[in-house]
């Protein structure tokens, strides 16, 4: 257990450097190279704004707002642990989350950065905690973690339902909607929401691994009878 903390702390510490490292590089020494071309990526996502894009950009964002990503990996937390009766994969969204949130406030403010120079849709947000994205970091942590566990859940049994292996490709899909969105509304920079992509997906496999997370070990979690089968109830006479 203590192995496994001392990983997790260790992981996490690196990826939170490699963040801020490429966000001080990003305002700095790079500036200069990177910024123009995110700089027109904003604006041409802006051009492409219509009255019919515009609540689909509003949905996206609200997708990746705290109160509602931390909503719904609470219910994935509860779900999962009934479901696979594990504590661990009960813990892996609420984790992933607490920790990207960690890093999100590391990088805004160790690497302040105006946002893109277009008119912003969100209104009341920060002007220069541009980086990292924090709506595409929950957005993973969330529904990038309820992705992994529900395919983790059919993995168990193998394979599962067909609407059931949709329901994982448009969890995992939601943080590209969110990605997206936030470029649309102008709330990041393209390496903004990049990086929140990166740092947001490591971070999950990290939790994953740490918390022992695998198809084996979730099937393990499920009692099984002397003969290899799942033990289910039989009546007494």
């Amino acid at each position: 257990m203590a192995r496994k903390a001392l990983y997790l702390v260790a992981a996490y510490a690196v990826i939170a450097l490699l963040v801020v490292g490429w966000g001080w590089l990003l305002t700095h020494s790079l500036q200069g190279s990177i910024e123009p071309t995110d700089d027109d990526v904003s604006r041409w996502f802006a051009d492409q704004r219509t009255s019919s894009l515009d609540p689909v950009s509003d949905v996206g964002t609200l997708l990746g707002e705290t109160p509602v990503a931390l909503g719904f990996g609470v219910l994935v937390a509860i779900v999962a642990g009934l479901v696979l009766r594990s504590v661990a994969a009960a813990a892996l969204t609420l984790l992933a989350d607490v920790g990207d949130g960690g890093i999100y406030w590391l990088g805004t403010h160790a690497d302040p950065r105006d946002r893109p120079p277009v008119h912003l849709m969100d209104s009341g947000l920060v002007p220069d905690h541009s980086f990292p994205s924090g709506h595409v970091g929950s957005a993973i942590a969330v529904y990038g973690g309820a992705a992994l566990l529900l395919a983790l859940w059919l993995r168990r049994r193998d394979g599962g339902a067909g609407a059931a292996r949709v329901a994982v490709v448009l969890l995992a899909c939601v943080p590209l909607f969110v990605a997206l969105s936030r470029l649309y509304q102008g709330a990041h920079h393209l390496t903004d929401v990049a990086t929140a992509l990166g740092y947001g997906t490591a971070w999950l496999l990290v939790c994953g691994a740490a918390l022992g997370l695998s198809a084996r070990a979730v099937d393990e979690s499920v009692p099984r009878s002397t003969s290899g089968l799942r033990d289910t109830p039989v009546p007494h006479r």
